[in-house]
């Protein structure tokens, strides 16, 4: 791949981001940045890419600055993995979600159709979307039924992305990802939550993991495999929507006796159901079709879902022993 070749990545300094950015500077690519002004900077996922990477300020609340980053960078491809992702907090800020995660998609489109039409350009929509799902598994003309307002957000930002490819004649495609994870995932997510509590246990430093929903299914795989398929869907000649998902489905307690079982315990005598922590509208279970992506893309992930929960209690006994050698560990 050509030195010259320019990506400009909206949420960088988040999971699929900093994976992102690997994989596109393995490629050799430029790869520019997003970032939003902040009094504290979060960049602790790309600290190792901070000398091979340029950052950029702008935000999707502000067209003004989109505008400038497109026009500055014109970029030969745009990932726009910039949202307000966690979905419980959607519910506790519905309209800031809709904002980032709606209509900060069209803001981006805009840019891009103003200054870089030529670009292409990948929308990080959800499985999320589907909700009460209404076929299982789900594929790309699964009708969709959010159940959170971070989902109706992201319905918003798929099918304007779709009416902008199809209205524009942009090469905007969008990847309906289902739950993808790894070491880099953020503390509140229940899976980084779960590996993160089970290191604190075996570390003496916490006695109990309370959960929601222990019955709730998804179709886990590692981000590292995911952000692979976001770069081949702007490698094909045409514009068009992907399901990328293992097609196999975990619950939660799953995920738990797996992690426990890592260090030597049992799941049953530390994890503690929690009415808090359960969705106002719970979304039940989750299992994607990736056979489109896996024909058309030739994608297909590398990391299974014992691997995927391995790899992060792992990363996490690792990050907790070095937090506890530091005496930086929050109780």
């Amino acid at each position: 791949m050509p030195a010259s070749r320019i990506a400009l990545i909206t949420g960088i300094t988040g999971q699929d981001g900093s994976y992102l950015a690997d994989h596109l500077l393995s490629l050799g690519y430029h790869v520019v940045g997003v970032v939003r002004r902040s009094a504290s900077e979060n960049f602790w996922r790309i600290e190792h890419l901070r000398d091979r990477i340029e950052l950029m300020q702008a935000d999707l609340l502000d067209e003004t600055s989109l505008d400038q980053a497109v026009q500055r960078t014109r970029p030969h491809e745009i990932y726009n993995l910039a949202a307000q992702s966690f979905v419980p907090a959607s519910w506790d800020q519905p309209l800031l979600t809709a904002e980032f995660t709606g209509v900060g998609v069209t803001r981006i489109l805009e840019a891009m159709r103003k200054h870089a039409p030529e670009a292409r350009f990948y929308q990080a929509s959800s499985s999320e979307m589907f909700g009460k799902v209404r076929e299982t598994p789900q594929t790309e003309l699964t009708p969709f039924h959010p159940r959170s307002p971070y989902g109706c957000a992201k319905v918003y930002g798929h099918f304007i992305t779709m009416n902008y490819r199809e209205s524009y004649g942009l090469h905007a495609s969008c990847g309906i990802l289902f739950n993808h994870e790894g070491p880099r995932r953020g503390r509140e997510f229940v899976t980084r939550k779960i590996t993160n509590t089970v290191a604190r246990i075996h570390h003496g430093l916490a006695i109990e993991l309370h959960l929601g929903n222990l019955d709730a299914r998804r179709d886990w795989g590692f981000a590292g495999d995911y952000v692979r398929a976001m770069h081949l869907m702007l490698q094909q000649q045409q514009p068009d929507d992907y399901v990328v998902a293992t097609g196999e489905t975990h619950s939660v307690r799953e995920f738990c006796e797996l992690a426990f079982a890592e260090v030597g315990l049992d799941w049953r005598e530390y994890v503690v159901t929690d009415p808090a922590f359960v969705r106002p509208a719970e979304v039940d279970l989750l299992v994607g079709d990736a056979t489109k992506a896996r024909e058309i893309l030739g994608w297909k992930p590398d990391i299974d879902f014992r691997g995927l929960v391995k790899m992060m209690v792992a990363a996490d006994l690792d990050y907790v022993e070095l937090q506890k050698k530091r005496g930086q560990i929050i109780p």
